[in-house]
């Protein structure tokens, strides 16, 4: 029995893979959609990849700009409603208390800022490489964006 075991191992020869090549190699993608997916960079043309940046950056711009409006209502007409309850005397509020809380506040966050979680930087370079694989689209995106928000 150790004679076998002695023989497996001589016999045997193990390949090192590295696994960020292969995984540099095999994208996730062509695994799933095939493979002419890839980056868009090397399907389109320029002016395609322009215009469909263009055109989802100002859809993206123009819904932002709306919803933010949106938002911005609720939140002003609730604090005019609220001061307004208080002048009126349906609402007591206790203002030392609040500005305490929001000084609490203010220091935890200092505290959570000053250490950013992993993801958000693993996020911020994939969003990186991304924006340098496809800078026509990206600029596209950002030129509709800046557009949509001004309509």
């Amino acid at each position: 029995m150790a004679e076998r075991r002695e023989d497996q191992d001589s016999d045997e020869d193990y390949e090192v893979v590295d696994l960020t090549d292969y995984a540099r190699r095999h994208q996730w993608w062509s695994r799933v959609f095939g493979q002419n997916s890839g980056p868009i960079a090397e399907k389109y043309s320029v002016t395609t990849q322009i215009m469909m940046g263009g055109v989802t950056g100002w859809c993206a711009g123009y819904l932002f700009q709306r919803v933010g409006k949106i938002a911005a209502t609720a939140v002003g007409g609730g604090f005019i409603l609220l001061q307004f309850a208080n002048h009126s005397g349906y609402v007591q509020v206790d203002w030392k208390k609040v500005e305490k809380d929001v000084n609490k506040a203010k220091k935890h966050l200092k505290k959570k800022a000053n250490k950013a979680a992993p993801e958000i930087s693993n996020v911020i370079e994939e969003s990186t490489e991304f924006v340098k694989k496809n800078i026509v689209l990206s600029s596209g995106f950002l030129g509709g964006f800046l557009l949509g928000l001004a309509s």
